[in-house]
């Protein structure tokens, strides 16, 4: 009976002691395992510390289509101004009765509308005193006043820009020679009109026009 107890408490003590031993492993395995898995690899952590090169290397570019909208619609603008705008072949010039007061000579230039359909007008003519052969007599006429706005001439319907000078007498300044015809370029044209000055003459060395205005004023 002693040896029976004896070999029965040694395996147990075998049993117990690999028991011990597995356990110990498992545990080992698993830390192992913990640790190898919370810790990123080096690969991982230089792909984690390079920038995002795809983002940054393709900045966004504005679109073009907005500048070139606008440039159309100024483009379309200035040309639907042009076509707006009324020319010497739609037109009649005239001058109409002269205003003499306090030393001053006024007579308004008379646009009418000559053509079957609204024309517009906006800004000084360019005016000048010629002779019977068209040579220029003295200089341009300056402007006088402020721009103004457009004018809007139905068929029919008038326009007027004024000349002025002084009477002779009124300055040192010489008068110029009596002129014959004035020569007109309207606002924005680059073709003249031609109507007879009635012998308009400049003394004191002042000529000037103002900018056009709607109505015929005589």
């Amino acid at each position: 009976m002693s040896l029976t107890i004896k070999t029965v408490g040694r395996g147990r003590r075998v049993v117990a002691g690999s028991l011990i031993a597995l356990t110990a492993l498992t545990l080992t395995a698993c830390q192992s395992g913990t640790d190898a898995s919370s810790r990123p690899s080096s690969a991982d952590a230089a792909a984690q510390s390079q920038p995002n090169t795809a983002q940054q290397s393709h900045p966004a570019k504005p679109s073009g289509n907005s500048a070139g909208t606008a440039n159309a619609g100024q483009a379309n603008a200035s040309a639907m101004a042009a076509s707006d705008r009324c020319t010497t072949t739609d037109m009649s010039l005239r001058l109409g009765r002269t205003d003499i007061g306090a030393g001053n000579i006024r007579v308004p230039l008379i646009f009418t509308n000559k053509g079957k359909k609204a024309c517009s007008l906006r800004g000084f003519p360019g005016v000048s005193l010629t002779q019977r052969d068209g040579s220029a007599i003295g200089k341009p006429a300056g402007r006088e006043g402020g721009a103004g706005g457009s004018v809007r001439l139905q068929p029919g319907r008038s326009a007027h820009a004024v000349l002025h000078t002084v009477n002779d007498g009124v300055s040192d300044t010489p008068c110029w020679k009596n002129s014959q015809n004035v020569s007109v370029y309207p606002p924005g044209s680059k073709e003249s009109m031609t109507t007879s000055s009635g012998g308009l003459r400049v003394c004191g060395g002042i000529f000037t026009v103002t900018t056009v205005k709607a109505g015929s004023l005589g």
